[in-house]
This record gives C-alpha cells, sequence and structure tokens, in this order.
C-alpha cells in the first residue's frame, strides 16, 4: 500500500494568531483559496468540526465530507477526509502556522494520502490534484491576508431582493435551470450547463452587457433545493480577480417567498485602466461592478419572480 506524505509552505506578512483565525472560519474559504467553491459546517463540538467541502481539483468539480481537530494554542489543524471522492481512498493533512515576527508568519501544508486500490494512475491524478491546489491554495491565502491589512476598497459585498408572491420552489426552478437562460433572459447570450453530479454544476455563461459586448465566465454551482445556491466564478471578467456569491429563496407563513442575490468581489486593481479607461479608479470600478452585477441579478429575480407568480 503506498502512501504518499507532501508538504508546501509560504510566508505571509500577517499575524500568526491572525492566519489561524482566517483558517479556522472555513466559511470564508471560497474568498481565500481558489479551488474552494463552497464549505459548509456538518457537525460542531468544541475543537472538534465535522465539514462539506466542494472544490474544483484537475478542473472537474468535486464533494468531500471532513473532520477537523482545532489547535488554537499550538496554531494548528489537523483534518482528514471522512467521505473521499474517488480516486482517494484516504486523505489527511495539517495546517502549521509558525511565528517568523510580529508581522509574518510561515503557513505549512501537509498531506498525507492513497489511491483507490493502489492505483498508480489514480495517485498520480491525486499527486497532481494536490500539488495545484496548494500551490493555488497558499498564494490565495498569502493575498487575501495581506489584502485585508491593506484592502484600498478593492472588496465589495451587496445583495439584492424581491418579494415574490409565489412558491420558493418555482423561483428557485427559474435560477436552478440555469440551461433554459438563453430563453428566459434578455442579457444572456450563450449558456452550457452540466451537471454530472446532482447539486453540482459548472456554468459556463456569455453575457451581454449594455454597450452590446460579450464577456465570458465560467461558474461551479452548489445548489440546496429548494433553498440555496452557492456559486463561484473560476473563469473571471478582467475587472475582476475574485467573484463569489449565492442565491437565496425564503418562503414566509404567508406564501411570499423573498428571494435574494448576494455578490462579494475583489477588484483586479491593474485591469482598471484598460477596461473603464486611464481616468477611472477604484471609486469608478466599484460604482460599475455594482451596477453590472446588480442589474444582471436584479432582471433574474424580476424574470424569477414572474415565472414563479404565473404558477400560483
Amino acid at each position: 500500500m503506498t502512501t504518499r506524505e507532501v508538504e508546501h509552505e509560504i510566508t505571509v506578512r500577517a499575524d500568526a494568531a491572525d492566519v489561524y483565525r482566517l483558517l479556522a472560519d472555513v466559511e470564508n474559504w471560497p474568498r481565500l483559496f481558489p479551488p474552494s467553491v463552497y464549505v459548509d459546517y456538518l457537525e460542531r463540538d468544541g475543537n472538534e468540526e465535522r465539514i462539506r467541502i466542494w472544490a474544483t481539483a484537475n478542473g472537474e468539480a468535486k464533494n468531500w465530507s471532513s473532520r477537523r481537530t482545532l489547535d488554537p494554542d499550538a496554531l494548528r489543524i489537523r483534518f482528514w477526509q471522512e467521505v473521499s471522492a474517488p480516486p482517494v481512498a484516504e486523505m489527511t493533512g495539517t495546517w502549521i502556522i509558525e511565528r517568523l515576527g510580529a508581522q509574518e508568519s510561515r503557513v505549512r501544508l501537509l498531506h498525507s494520502y492513497r489511491a483507490i486500490d493502489d492505483d498508480p494512475e489514480g495517485l498520480r491524478w491525486i499527486d497532481e490534484a494536490v500539488d495545484r491546489n496548494s500551490r493555488a491554495e497558499l498564494p490565495g491565502l498569502k493575498t487575501n491576508l495581506e489584502l485585508s491589512a491593506d484592502d484600498a476598497g478593492l472588496s465589495l459585498s451587496f445583495e439584492d431582493s424581491v418579494q415574490v408572491h409565489g412558491a420558493a420552489k418555482d423561483a428557485y426552478d427559474f435560477v436552478n435551470e440555469a440551461q433554459l437562460w438563453t430563453e428566459r433572459l434578455p442579457h444572456v447570450a450563450e449558456v452550457e450547463l452540466t451537471e454530472h453530479t446532482p447539486g453540482l454544476q459548472t456554468l459556463r455563461m456569455d453575457t451581454l452587457t449594455k454597450d452590446g459586448a460579450t464577456h465570458t465566465t465560467e461558474s461551479v454551482r452548489v445548489c440546496f433545493p429548494h433553498h440555496k445556491i452557492a456559486y463561484k466564478q473560476t473563469t473571471l471578467p478582467a475587472l475582476l480577480a475574485l467573484h463569489t456569491g449565492y442565491w437565496t429563496f425564503e418562503e414566509g407563513p404567508d406564501g411570499v417567498t423573498t428571494a435574494t442575490s448576494q455578490h462579494t468581489v475583489v477588484l483586479n486593481a491593474d485591469s482598471i485602466g484598460t477596461v473603464l479607461g486611464p481616468q477611472a479608479g477604484i471609486p469608478e470600478a466599484r460604482r460599475f461592478i455594482r451596477d453590472a452585477l446588480g442589474g444582471n441579478s436584479r432582471a433574474t429575480l424580476d424574470h424569477a419572480k414572474q415565472y414563479a407568480q404565473e404558477r400560483r
């Protein structure tokens, strides 16, 4: 039986305790780590946790359950996959944060794993996935930790909601059935939806802008019928360095549903002048993104509202 043990590390300009706190809060992982799409808690008991992770690995969307043991005193987090996704038979690891100075830390990420049936091809696939994800996760962690210390207004979160006099299921179905958006939404020029695993979707879409141009995005979506769809863009427009979000559908006892679209983005500062012109800065980029993303979301919500109310 072949068990592989590997280690990756990076130095970050941040206090070790802050690094630990960020890693301990898994709900922020999609904003920190490029491969992570969505993470949720299944159980929490003191320093013991069960979590479920949806992420990309070698370009494929995967999900698995893990257990974690938190050690805030030693600044360590041990984890192991409870239910692994093939070809992984077993996966364990440890985050270790070492204080180098008042505002400098070393982050070490250790993995130990083996493949199903000790298959050499499966082991090579895991080798590549672990190496690729670790090399993405650690720089992502470094960038976002240091960005949080000197944000300069590049991060932006906002949401829009509508009241729907109809069922949450119907509003949810409209957003879930994105393969029909070219027929249903005027701002969608082309769409391709794949769902090899129920509730885990890859959505590639060409969206029309106000001036008639199109931009292509690709997202991984995690669907929880009939109340939430969380997503992360894996192919981004030039103006964005990060885009995560979710759709929620909450039906009240009176039969009125609140449908909400939420976005969290980080601007790509280097692209602002190229995309919006040399006179544009961060304030202009924030207004542009709020208007563009919010406008498309509000249009989708309005069409979902109409769809749901027609089915009362």
